[in-house]
C-alpha cells in the first residue's frame, strides 16, 4: 500500500502520530508524485517521506503530505520534523541536523534534538497580512 501511495517502495516505515517512510535516496523523495487518495488510506495524520541528504551540509531531505486534512503537501512541515529529526539524529549519531524539505517551494530547517524535545529554526514565509480594529 505504501509503495502504491508514494510511487516508490520505502526501505523502512515507522508509525507515531504520523507515518514516517524512509527511502534510499533524495532523488526518489524529491521527484515522487504520490497518489493523494492512496495516501489518505494510509495510517497517520500526515505521511512523511524522507531520505539521506544529497548535498553537502544537508543531513536529510523530506516531504510531508496531509490529504486527510485537505493539504496535499505542506511546503515546510514543522510538526513533521518533530518525527523526522529524531529518526535522523539517532541514525546519524548527532543532535543537530540540517533538513531540507523538497516541496515545490522548498525550505531548510535547523533541527536540534534534546531528549524528548525537538527545536526548529528556519526562515518563515509571510502568507497573510491583516488588520484588526478594536
Amino acid at each position: 500500500a505504501m509503495a502504491d501511495a508514494f510511487g516508490a517502495r520505502p526501505t523502512r516505515a515507522f508509525m507515531g502520530r504520523d507515518l514516517l517512510c524512509v527511502f534510499d535516496d533524495a532523488a526518489t523523495v524529491s521527484k515522487m508524485n504520490p497518489d493523494q487518495a492512496k495516501l489518505a488510506e494510509l495510517d497517520g495524520a500526515l505521511q512523511h517521506a524522507t531520505a539521506p541528504g544529497d548535498v553537502t551540509g544537508t543531513d536529510c531531505v523530506s516531504r510531508s503530505f496531509a490529504p486527510k486534512l485537505a493539504i496535499p503537501e505542506d511546503p515546510v512541515c514543522g510538526s513533521g520534523h518533530c518525527h523526522i529529526a529524531p529518526y535522523w539524529a539517532k541514525r546519524l549519531g548527532k543532535h543537530e541536523l540540517t533538513a531540507y524539505q523538497a516541496s515545490r517551494r522548498g525550505g531548510t530547517l535547523q533541527c536540534r534534538c534534546e531528549g524528548e524535545r525537538v527545536f526548529l529554526a528556519g526562515t518563515a514565509v509571510l502568507y497573510s497580512v491583516a488588520e484588526t480594529a478594536i
